[in-house]
């Protein structure tokens, strides 16, 4: 099975259903982007910090699995040249939607996360990065690639998963039980039944995958990154895992050379 052609069809399918991380900003929030007020996020609820952002006008910035018509616009409003990298066309779509929208520049560029080389080394100020390497076998491509493509002194923000949300039965945690059923790492594609993942692939949803800690924090230092920045954040409130513990954290990681 080819899975990143597999979660590339299962976004292009979530945007046409309206999943939250396929809805457009407003033209309000574009136009209070313009004018110094705005905010994104990396993980559900939490807005970056504004002290982790450079001074955005004229700086280049990836959009690194971050289509939706979210934080692209935003950004680009704020004066930065943004380019949109997603793997989903119909993500991509919506960034191409805004910009035609608000008349905003916007570049978009369709591939996948762990391969940037259609990008020169050195060719961005900023990496934004959301919750999306869950989507991904293996990150530790894409930190590589993401520090190849920093300019020195430049920032890559990230949103990752607490692997401990992966541990637990899907099924049990939505009907409010925390019942221990996985180890990390975690793959749909390895970890669940043979009948789960057909179900999986007939309701065309993307496979998950759990990476381990190690290689989401120590993989970005290895990479040559420095984490100057750490928080966490959760579902809202949304979820039983809520009332425990934050299931997602945040990170900003300098290249200093």
């Amino acid at each position: 099975m080819d899975l990143k052609k597999h979660n590339e069809k299962a976004w292009d399918r979530l945007v046409e259903k309206g999943d939250g991380w396929t809805v457009p900003v407003s033209a309000e929030e574009v136009e209070k982007a313009r004018d110094g007020e705005w905010d994104i996020v990396l993980t559900p609820t939490k807005p970056i910090p504004k002290n982790w952002f450079p001074s955005l006008k004229g700086k280049n910035v990836l959009c690194l699995a971050s289509g939706g018509g979210q934080q692209g616009p935003i950004l680009a409003a704020a004066g930065a040249n943004v380019t949109v990298f997603d793997q989903s066309n119909n993500q991509l779509a919506q960034d191409q939607y805004v910009a035609e929208r608000d008349g905003l520049k916007i570049q978009t560029v369709q591939g996948s996360m762990d391969d940037l080389s259609v990008f020169e080394d050195c060719a961005f100020d900023l990496i934004i990065h959301p919750v999306s390497n869950v989507f991904i076998e293996d990150v530790l491509p894409v930190w590589k690639e993401a520090f190849r493509v920093l300019k020195p002194g430049g920032s890559l923000l990230s949103g990752s998963s607490n692997p401990l949300l992966y541990i637990f039965s899907e099924d049990q945690m939505d009907q409010g039980n925390l019942i221990v059923e996985h180890s990390i790492p975690y793959s749909d594609v390895k970890n669940l039944s043979k009948e789960k993942l057909e179900i999986l692939k007939d309701d065309h949803a993307p496979f998950q995958f759990g990476h381990t800690l190690e290689d989401l924090i120590q993989g970005q230092i290895s990479a040559g990154f420095m984490i100057a920045g750490f928080y966490e954040d959760n579902f809202g409130g949304k979820m039983v895992l809520d009332q425990y513990i934050n299931s997602f954290f945040a990170t900003k990681a300098v290249k200093f050379n």
